[in-house]
This record gives structure tokens, C-alpha cells and sequence, in this order.
């Protein structure tokens, strides 16, 4: 049976994702799937950097606006919609594209990641939440060393998810993705990665992308969603939220919380470079290749268009 083929677009935040996304989606018949972890709340616009209406340019996008802000949401939770997404979109007869930088997100639906599908015990959930994260990390490395090798002891959500696998398979999830790894992928995919040789010229974007956030209202959405529920949530961790409520607490100036966006936004792209450079069949696209600022998106299109190998 052939599979389904897949495309995806992928890079650090603020590399221009979108623009290409939906450029290669006229092209392609498709439809584009937000693998962003982020811009699945609502509410959650301008923060996120949301495509806006006139960014989608009619083209329908998938997975944004899908719980409230208040909500959990998981990397399992994502895959099976994503994976729903793509069969309803295959079955209209239109392309599946991925656009975003959430990179474990991406990789739960592309690769064989089993793992996201492990059962779920909440009972045993609430009562790891009880324990200390110096606990929590001590009884990962009893039962899965490598898994708390990988994992840092303030990530309670990761490590509790891997005593969860464990709990409830009997199998620790290191053993998951190793099996991950030797399975046999899903679909038939190409992912083409955007970034920039010159490290400056990406953190200068990503200063850019903070300002023009600044001016749009992040301000005013960060006041908005300001409520008990939204601060217990996990996105209210999200970059540019958290460091705007330190402003509206009195804990700093608002251009210090600026600079702390800036400064956070910079480190999570240095992150993502890092989590997609492990993937060795991505086609990267290094828009600084091309010397004329008028010329870098055509230069973008073209060469994914030859990349894809779209006539």
C-alpha cells in the first residue's frame, strides 16, 4: 500500500515559515497543519504570531484555535488530530503541509513515535504532582536512567509523562523510541528546514518580531487572558505571556520584560536549531544565501519548489 505523502516546513521562529507554507501550498493543492504548541489556544493571537486571515491568502489552516488557553493539552493529544487531519485532508484530495517549529510535535506524527500513544493513568499522575522534582527525577533514573539522563529535573512534565509510560506498559520510554526508531514511518515525507548562516541575522528578525508584537497589543491580550485559570495553565508559560505578567505584577519595567522576550524568543531558537539539525533528511533552505533582500523570498520559493521537484 503507498503511503500518504506528507510535506512539512520547519526552522526556528521567525524564519518565515508561514510565507513559505502557504506559497507551497497554492502550489501543491494543500492544506496546511499548524505544528506549533503554542498557537493551539485560543485567544492566543499575537503573541504566537498567528497567521492572520490575510497571511493565509485563502488557504485553509488546521490545528490553531484548538483548546482555550485554561486547557491542557499534550504531544499525544496533538498527534492523533494531526493524524485525523491528514486523512480528511487526503481524502478531499488535497496535500497535507505541515508549518511550525514545535519539532516534537512534528516528529510524533512523522516518525513512529509509540510512545505518544502509551496509556494514561490519572490517578497515578496526580499523585506523582504531589511529590518534589528532586523525587520525581530520582524515580526516573531508577526505572528509566537514560530517560532522566536526557531530561532536566525542572521538566516535571516530561519526566512525570515517562514514569507514566513506564507505569502503565510496563515498558520504559527509552525502549519506546527505540522501537520509534526501527519502525517503519507513517508516511512518506519531506520536510524542508528554513534558517540563517548568519546567527544575527535571525536574532535581528526575532528582536523585530517582539516589537511589532509590542505594537500589535500584546499588551492588551496578555491583560485579557489575565485570569486565576489562565496563570494555572501551562500556557501561560508560553514566551512573551509569562514575562508580561511579571510587568503587570510590578516585578520589572515593561522594557525589561521586553528584553526577557527578546532574550527567551533567541534562546528557544537556538533550541529548535538544535532539536531539527538531529534530522538528517531535512532540505534546509539558508535564505542569507541570496544576496538581495528584494530577491530572498523568490529565492526561498525556488528553491523549495526545486527541492520538492514541482514542474
Amino acid at each position: 500500500m503507498q503511503k500518504q505523502k506528507v510535506y512539512a516546513v520547519v526552522g526556528p521562529t521567525a524564519s518565515g515559515k508561514t510565507a513559505l507554507s502557504v506559497e507551497l501550498a497554492k502550489l501543491l493543492n494543500g492544506e496546511i497543519i499548524s505544528c506549533d504548541s503554542m498557537q493551539v489556544y485560543k485567544g492566543m493571537d499575537v503573541g504566537t504570531a498567528k497567521v492572520t486571515a490575510e497571511e493565509k491568502q485563502g488557504v485553509p489552516h488546521h490545528l490553531i484555535d484548538v483548546v482555550s488557553p485554561e486547557s491542557e493539552f499534550s504531544c499525544a493529544e496533538y498527534s492523533a488530530l494531526a493524524k485525523a487531519k491528514i486523512e480528511e485532508i487526503a481524502a478531499r484530495g488535497k496535500t497535507p503541509i505541515f508549518c511550525g517549529g514545535t519539532g516534537l510535535y512534528l516528529d510524533s506524527v512523522l516518525s513512529a513515535n509509540e510512545f505518544s500513544d502509551a496509556g494514561k493513568d490519572d490517578e497515578y499522575r496526580a499523585l506523582l504532582e504531589t511529590r518534589s522534582p528532586e523525587e520525581l527525577h530520582a524515580m526516573l533514573t531508577e526505572v528509566d536512567p537514560e530517560a532522566a539522563e536526557a531530561t532536566h529535573r525542572n521538566n516535571v512534565k516530561r519526566v512525570i509523562r515517562a514514569l507514566e509510560i513506564f507505569k502503565t506498559t510496563g515498558v520504559t520510554k527509552t525502549e519506546w523510541d527505540r522501537r520509534s526508531r526501527l519502525a517503519e514511518p507513517p508516511y512518506d515525507s519531506l520536510v524542508i528546514g528554513l534558517n540563517f548562516r548568519d546567527r544575527e541575522t535571525l536574532y535581528r528578525r526575532i528582536n523585530l518580531r517582539v516589537d511589532l508584537m509590542l505594537e500589535a497589543g500584546l499588551l492588551d491580550e496578555v491583560k485579557r487572558l489575565d485570569t486565576p485559570e489562565f496563570r494555572a495553565g501551562t500556557a501561560s508559560d508560553g514566551i512573551g505571556y509569562k514575562e508580561i505578567l511579571r510587568y503587570t505584577d510590578g516585578l520589572c519595567s515593561l522594557e525589561e520584560a521586553v528584553e526577557e522576550i527578546k532574550k527567551a524568543s533567541r534562546n528557544y531558537a537556538k533550541r529548535q536549531i538544535t532539536w531539527f539539525a538531529r534530522n538528517g533528511s531535512i532540505r534546509w533552505i539558508y535564505p542569507d544565501d541570496c544576496p538581495a533582500d528584494e530577491e530572498k523570498f523568490k529565492f526561498i520559493v525556488n528553491s523549495a519548489v526545486n527541492i520538492l521537484n514541482i514542474k
